[in-house]
């Protein structure tokens, strides 16, 4: 596992061209700020997220086979991803925002089904400790033995969270949930506060 930088940026970049940009172009844009669909293109999301790996404002554990890329976590901040779905329902009752959120997987086609979104979870939850750790929350489905494309859970599933120690705290839609945990820092507390000011840009 590695984190994304700009040492790692081409093996990111190259496993997401070999996936037509991933979703639709969307460079894994759509949590971020800037946002995706409407008035932005594929190269406009390939530039924006570039630039936001340049300033250390993305965050991802990727996972290798060799030297080669094959899936991720994005992970970050808060402010860093303040996009999520089921705004509106999540703000209800909100008592407090997480540390850090987890919002997006994805792997290679032909390394589905072998436990790279796990491998890659973990990467996240190790990077995050060694940021200073803090509250993690993240947005995943529950599938309930339903036959649902891998390709669909850009949010991972409920039982792999819960298999990594998160708690459901409530419910957002139909089938997705907010699931949170709280990560030890792997630093002192005033290198934690350093580590948070840098994860924050």
């Amino acid at each position: 596992m590695r984190v994304l930088d700009e040492t790692t940026w081409p093996d990111f970049a190259a496993l997401v061209e070999r996936h037509n940009g991933v979703w639709g172009g969307c460079w894994c844009m759509g949590f971020h700020s800037e946002g995706v669909g409407r008035g932005h293109t594929v190269e406009g999301n390939r530039a924006a997220k570039k630039r936001r790996v340049e300033a250390g404002q993305a965050h991802a554990a990727l996972v290798y086979d060799g030297s080669t890329c094959v899936g991720w976590c994005q992970f970050g901040p808060t402010d860093e991803l303040p996009r999520i779905k089921h705004r509106a329902e999540y703000v209800k009752n909100l008592a407090a925002l997480p540390d850090w959120r987890i919002t997006c997987f994805f792997v290679d086609r032909d390394h589905r089904h072998k436990g790279v979104a796990a491998v890659a979870l973990e990467g996240a939850l190790h990077a995050i400790s060694r940021l200073g750790g803090g509250t993690v929350e993240s947005y995943p489905e529950e599938i309930d033995g339903r036959s649902v494309s891998s390709s669909f859970l850009h949010n991972g599933t409920v039982s792999m969270f819960e298999s990594r120690g998160f708690t459901r705290t409530r419910r957002l839609g139909k089938r997705h949930w907010v699931v949170t945990k709280v990560v030890p820092s792997a630093l002192g507390s005033s290198a934690r506060r350093v580590a948070h000011s840098h994860a924050n840009g």
